[in-house]
């Protein structure tokens, strides 16, 4: 990592936490800041806008951390650093273990159960660098668009706090659109690093599975839908993350040796004029999409032929129906796997939310029949889905089909007329990339005339992580939506 020159200006300290993620490790490691220093704005920060959202929870003793960034400073003053994170205040979503900290999962079952063991996307966050100062709140067992539970509460809006954050990354895609944290980690399964950052205009990327190791786990020869990932406010910032969390491990027997960590970082740049964009839309009027939203999504694809790219509607003669139930099929098997011991116990199944016994309830009448038919039929969707990228660079689509709704809600029932009937039918955007396991970013396409902001996700081919961050990159450089800050940052 390039520092900056040693005479320049020592950035204000109200002024830390408006520093981009690249920037500020770079100012930490030239010195021009200090960890205790770096600490105090973003705790300060946090003291000063976390009320109003709640993204952040379980904070910890804040003596005990700013210790630990005294620690950091003594490192670097003997010239040793732990990696680009050092330093930096971060929160792990509340869903993956982390070593001494509670998970809760958002569920009362788990309010106090402390972790003895890192996820490995957490304990490589650690071996650079960061700093645990709590953890971003998520709803109950990651279900759902729209972070709220019975432990921490809800989470609210970083543009509008009458409004969704989305979810399931919810506190995570707050904390970093309102400078509370510089970066931070998600989770993704349906959508839950991709609708919180169309939610709160800032970039989550659903990887590869296999590119960011997802284990411990009892499951990690099945694990194929959940997958790890970053969320930052620009590019750069979300490659630096996914630089530290990618890369093989042993304990993930599916997560690939191919890819080297570090050009997530360091290969951003590439020249994208002449990229073919297929635009998906609502997939022929299959999604329902709120009023004022495809009118933001067309503004938003002229600046991929700003970039030079080429952008054409893109057709996939597919039945939907299929896929969809296919998809309700294999989530429902998943969800069951792991938690149909909780329902089997009276009184932790009385703990449930109604969607957690829907999915399990669902599961457990599952035939093995019913599961090979679904596993076939994503077997189709994918070929499908493959053989446009014979004619496309890159796919395109909603990241959601509303704006942020009312906070109050449990979720919208009703779309363009069209009523939904389950309490995830409303994300149904995010399907296709997730059954077809295929990298996706969602980047900010603007904002409505409600003033509300909004989505697009990039889609790539198999395991085309880095090109989805190099396309992404140019597209945000001309549209410049990134750069749109929060009315309550003032």
């Amino acid at each position: 990592m390039t520092a900056p020159d040693a005479n320049s200006a020592r950035p204000p300290i109200d002024d830390i936490v408006s520093l981009d993620a690249v920037a500020l490790s770079r100012a930490i490691h030239a010195r021009d800041i200090s960890c205790v220093e770096v600490m105090n704005a973003y705790l300060a920060q946090i003291d000063r806008l976390n009320p109003m959202v709640n993204a952040i929870v379980a904070m910890q003793n804040r003596d005990a951390v700013l210790a630990l960034a005294t620690e950091r400073d003594a490192q670097l003053a003997k010239g040793v650093s732990l990696g680009p994170l050092h330093g930096f205040p971060q929160a792990p979503k509340d869903i993956l273990p982390v070593a001494g900290m509670v998970t809760t999962k958002g569920s009362p079952i788990y309010a106090d159960v402390v972790s003895q063991v890192d996820a490995v996307v957490f304990e490589r966050a650690r071996k650079a660098g960061a700093l645990f100062i709590g953890r971003t709140n998520s709803p109950e067992f990651g279900l759902g668009g729209h972070t709220y539970n019975p432990v921490y509460g809800t989470t609210r809006n970083a543009f509008d706090p009458s409004r969704s954050a989305g979810g399931s990354s919810g506190g995570a895609a707050v904390s970093v659109a309102l400078r509370m944290l510089p970066c931070a980690d998600g989770s993704d399964m349906m959508g839950s690093l991709r609708t919180p950052a169309a939610f709160n205009n800032v970039f989550g990327f659903r990887t590869t599975p296999g590119c960011v190791p997802y284990a411990p786990s009892d499951d990690v020869f099945f694990q194929q839908f959940s997958v790890a990932g970053p969320i930052a406010r620009n590019i750069p910032d979300l490659g630096l993350l996914l630089s530290v969390q990618a890369g093989f491990d042993a304990r993930a027997p599916l997560s690939r040796r191919s890819d080297n960590p570090a050009d997530f970082a360091n290969a951003l740049e590439r020249d994208r004029r002449g990229a073919r964009i297929g635009w998906l839309g609502d997939l022929n009027g299959r999604l329902p999409i709120e009023a004022g939203l495809m009118d933001t999504y067309a503004s938003a694809l002229r600046h991929f032929e700003t970039a030079g790219c080429i952008v054409e509607p893109a057709i996939l003669d597919f039945d939907f129906d299929h896929l969809w139930n296919a998809w309700m099929d294999l989530r429902s098997l998943t969800f069951s796997g792991t938690n149909a011991p909780l329902y089997r116990d009276a009184e932790k199944r009385k703990l449930l939310k109604p969607e957690a016994i829907w999915e399990i309830e669902r599961g457990l009448k599952l035939s093995g029949e019913d599961v090979s038919r679904a596993v076939r039929v994503r077997a189709a969707w994918y070929q499908a889905i493959n053989a446009l990228f014979d004619r496309f660079d890159f796919l395109v689509m909603p990241s959601a089909q509303v704006f942020p709704f009312d906070a109050e809600l449990d979720w919208p029932r009703v779309i363009a007329g069209r009523e939904m009937d389950t309490y995830h039918r409303w994300m149904e955007t995010v399907v296709p990339a997730t059954m077809a396991s295929l990298p996706a970013l969602s980047a900010p396409a603007g904002f409505g005339s409600n003033g509300l902001p909004a989505g697009l996700q990039i889609i790539g081919p198999t395991q085309g992580d880095l090109g989805v961050l190099q396309i992404g990159l140019a597209y945000d450089r001309a549209s410049g939506y990134s750069n749109a800050r929060s009315p309550l940052l003032g």
